[in-house]
């Protein structure tokens, strides 16, 4: 585990953080901070950000799958969206999504997995749009 100081590993997290989900997210997710959650930022962008997805047991595009199916099977489709963005950003394309997608039904049931292919197709939607 990352041993150094809260405020580089938070840092650190950040750059992280935007590379993966984008600087724009990002930046708004941060204009939001403010006293009643600024801890849980902290953490967000220390532990989560940092010392996990920052670990070189796995690369990057690897735990953007592992995130798509978690999420799915959760039923959390706005982390879900975010993730699919990011995971795009990570370079895992959509045939491979579709996959996660197809595992998902198999093993967490058919209603996550429609939730997570239409959740993946309005971000892909909203993608075509500003380009």
């Amino acid at each position: 585990m990352d041993r150094r100081p809260l405020e580089e590993r938070a840092r650190d997290g950040l750059r992280t953080r935007r590379e993966v989900l984008g600087a724009d997210y990002v930046d708004r997710a941060m204009a939001a901070v403010d006293d009643f959650n600024a801890e849980f930022v902290e953490l967000l962008n220390s532990v989560c950000w940092n010392d996990i997805w920052n670990r070189p047991g796995l690369p990057r595009r690897t735990r953007s799958l592992l995130n798509l199916a978690m999420l799915s099977a959760l039923g959390r489709t706005p982390e879900l969206k975010l993730h699919v963005a990011g995971a795009l950003n990570n370079g895992v394309t959509r045939e491979e999504m579709r996959e996660v997608f197809l595992q998902v039904a198999v093993y967490c049931g058919v209603p996550a997995a429609v939730e997570a292919f239409r959740a993946a197709r309005e971000v892909f939607a909203e993608r075509a749009q500003s380009t």
